[in-house]
This record gives C-alpha cells, sequence and structure tokens, in this order.
C-alpha cells in the first residue's frame, strides 16, 4: 500500500483544540435525527458537507435524484468555499501524516486504539493491494460521486486494517507531545489527532507500508468511489484513510443482530420445531446477558426466548452457496443466513438485498427490547466475526455475508480532511 503525507485542512476558528461541535459521523451512520443533532450543535459543522440536508418537501421518502436533490451537492460545495474563505478550516503549510487515537469504554472497561491518517493509493481490486470484505450498492456510491464532484472535498476517513504482528508500524506512528485536535462523539468516546512532519519519519512509514496489503473495515462505498473519481481524473488516484493494525488491541467489532418482520405466518413453536432438526435448542432465561457463541444463536420473540446451537454432525449437510470455504462457513452470521433464516423462514439473498424482512441493530438490547415490544417478529442475536476470522475469510478472497460487522466506535469527519487536485 503506498501512503502519502498531505497538507490537511483543519478547523481553525477559536484557540481550543477541542473540536467536538464541528465533527461528525460517517454519512452511513446518520439518521435523520442524528442529522438534525448535529445541525444542531454548529453552523460549521462539518456535516453540512458531509451528508448535506435534503430540504425538498417529503425528502426523506426514497426517490430517483432529481434537479432539486442536485441542489445538496451545489449547497455543499457553497458552504465549504465560504468555510475555506473566511478561514474556517485552514490548510496546513507542511505535509504530514496524522497519528489518530480512540480511546472508548466497552463492557465497563477502557480501551485504546492507536492509527494514523494519509494518503493511500485507491486502486481496484483486482490488484490485490486493498481488500474488501462486503458488497456494494450503486446508490450510495452514485451519491459519494455526485458530492465528490461537486465539493473536491475528501473528508470522510476510511476505516482500513493492516497486519502488524511485530507492532513496527505501530512504534513508528506513535504520536509525542500534545495532540493538535481532540473531539468527544455522540456516544461521548475520545478521539485525538496529531501531526508527524518529520520527512524521515514519513519516510519509515512509507517503506513499512509499501508491501503490505489493506483490508477494507469501514468505507467500501467511498472506497469505491474514489476508484471511480480516479479514472474520471487520473491525477486524483489517492484517498483519505486511517490505518488501524490487525493484531494491536482496540480492535471491537461488534455483531449486527438480525430483527425479522414480515415473514408470513410467523410462529416462535414452529421456529422451533423446525429447527430442531438441526439445532440443540435451550432455555434463555436473560437475553440481556446472554454472550453469543460461533454456532449458538440467541433468539427472542415477544416473552418467548431460546438459543439454538448447531449440531455437529449437521454442519455439512446446510445447503452452503458453492464455492465457500470452511472459514466462510464457520462464521456465526453464516450459521444463521444458511441454516436459518434461508431455509426455515423463506428469507433469501435476495430478500436480504431488498431489506424487506431483516432490519440490523448493533445494539443488543435493543434487538431484546424491540423483539419483546413485537416491534419485529423476532431478534436472532449473533456472535461477531473475530479480526482472526474476518482475516481468514478475505485473504482467501471471500467476502462476508451482508451486514456481517459492525466496528466501534466509528472514525470522525472534521477531524482533518483533503481537497482534491490541490
Amino acid at each position: 500500500m503506498r501512503v502519502e503525507p498531505f497538507r490537511g485542512y483543519r478547523y481553525a476558528v477559536g484557540t481550543s483544540r477541542d473540536v467536538s461541535p464541528v465533527v461528525a459521523p460517517p454519512y452511513d451512520q446518520i439518521s435523520p435525527a442524528t442529522q438534525e443533532r448535529l445541525y444542531a450543535m454548529s453552523p460549521e459543522n462539518i456535516v453540512r458537507v458531509t451528508y448535506p440536508r435534503d430540504d425538498r418537501p417529503n425528502a426523506g421518502a426514497p426517490a430517483r435524484p432529481t434537479a432539486n436533490q442536485k441542489d445538496k451537492y451545489a449547497r455543499a460545495r457553497e458552504v465549504l468555499d465560504g468555510w475555506l474563505a473566511r478561514g474556517v478550516w485552514r490548510r496546513e503549510d507542511r505535509p504530514a501524516i496524522y497519528p489518530y487515537i480512540q480511546t472508548y469504554r466497552v463492557g465497563g472497561q477502557s480501551v485504546t486504539r492507536q492509527g494514523f491518517v494519509a494518503l493511500g493509493e485507491a486502486s481496484d481490486y483486482t490488484r490485490g493491494v486493498v481488500l474488501p470484505h462486503e458488497r456494494t450498492h450503486a446508490g450510495p456510491k452514485k451519491d459519494r460521486l455526485d458530492l465528490l464532484e461537486a465539493t473536491r472535498a475528501d473528508v470522510g476517513l476510511l476505516f482500513m486494517l493492516v497486519s502488524d504482528p511485530g507492532g513496527e508500524l505501530l512504534r513508528a506512528t506513535a504520536p509525542s507531545g500534545e495532540p493538535v485536535a481532540e473531539a468527544r462523539d455522540l456516544q461521548g468516546e475520545l478521539h485525538r489527532l496529531w501531526r508527524i512532519t518529520d520527512e524521515a519519519c514519513i519516510a519509515r512509514v512509507q517503506k513499512l507500508m509499501e508491501p503490505r496489503q489493506a483490508i477494507i473495515a469501514d468505507g467500501h462505498h467511498r472506497y469505491e468511489t474514489a476508484v471511480a473519481y480516479a479514472r474520471r481524473h487520473p491525477e486524483a488516484t489517492e484517498k483519505l484513510m486511517a490505518f488501524f493494525t490487525l493484531e494491536a488491541p482496540g480492535l471491537t467489532i461488534f455483531p449486527n443482530h438480525r430483527l425479522v418482520h414480515h415473514v408470513a405466518s410467523f410462529d416462535f413453536d414452529d421456529l422451533m420445531d423446525a429447527a430442531r432438526g438441526w439445532f440443540d435448542a435451550g432455555p434463555l432465561p436473560d437475553p440481556l446477558a446472554f454472550r453469543p457463541a460461533n454456532r449458538v444463536i440467541g433468539v427472542v420473540s415477544g416473552s418467548d426466548a431460546a438459543t439454538l446451537t448447531l449440531r455437529a454432525e449437521r454442519f455439512d449437510l446446510v445447503a452452503w452457496p458453492p464455492g465457500t470455504s470452511r472459514a466462510w462457513r464457520e462464521l456465526a452470521v453464516s450459521i444463521l443466513h444458511e441454516g436459518l433464516l434461508k431455509p426455515l423462514l423463506g428469507i433469501t439473498d435476495a430478500r436480504l438485498d431488498a431489506r424487506t424482512h431483516v432490519d440490523y441493530t448493533a445494539d443488543q438490547a435493543e434487538a431484546v427490547r424491540l423483539a419483546r415490544a413485537g416491534t419485529y417478529q423476532a431478534a436472532f442475536l449473533i456472535a461477531p466475526p473475530t479480526p482472526e476470522e474476518l482475516q481468514k475469510v478475505v485473504r482467501g478472497g471471500e467476502l462476508l455475508p451482508q451486514k456481517s460487522t459492525h466496528f466501534y466506535p466509528k472514525l470522525l469527519d472534521g477531524l482533518v480532511f483533503y481537497r482534491l487536485r490541490e
């Protein structure tokens, strides 16, 4: 992976390094309510560029892009141009790479994740430099490309994973001194950014990165948008990326639990009866305390709850998709899809793509609450893939089932950004 330093734009109003009011989560994590909250936080919140509000009547309804909808991209450009003209964001005087540290809490414990921000080359997957782990869809890519063409602002950080078993890269990008910016995200987690401008240090990082592959954790649509943009503009082949190491502490992956709805004649007892041909059923007295394991799935429906454990002798008899590896089949999400949702509830891949029968949440408590309340017919609680499982599947040339991972915490837009062709 070829990486380059860059002269980043950073928020420059005032004297405080706390930029919490002007940063935002990635665009695909922003609900309408979150968008309104971010707009209210500051008139200079970066969301006005990364995810501009569509002010048309009934703007929340899905629709084909129209001339009016195009206006939101023009508005984003006008907002950004105004900020830069007034010095709200200012460009660094020297190229740099930016150590980025997130400190957050999981299960009552404080966790630290260290990485760095740089420009990485956006190349076609066939080159094998960047590896995806999920499929993308045309709609979000068109939206991101229209925004990029209008603003030329590379604002959204891609979350990239690289292997660093000896810790050399981690040591080479370790920050020193005080951060140049810090912020709390909407969940209260702390994000801090430093600068490294020393040319020898940057060259060391570049040398370490040169032979490494990168796996996309978050940002598949934005990465493929960058590749498409580079085809149109051959001089703009780089993308803003944040690199984190697979082996270091702090790589937290949550599962995306499945929330099932609109399944005809759904009945919990009927599901359990059908599942017993393949799974051992057990009690689930407290779904909130349940910790899903690889072959153990929790099911909650109204006041009912149970665990389903795939029997070893049945594993190879599941109707696995042709050509899938053992590593792919061992994923908890694969067992759920191929062993339960598809054969017993008729939720095919096409229905998953159409999102007509399944919604997702990384919050187990929310999944249980919604299933208990009857908002959904059932919640299926699953284990997340481990970093080792993720690597094994992706390096084998496969994609994980959709919505297999939820990396936490998300990276922040607005700590630093890059303007293309400058």
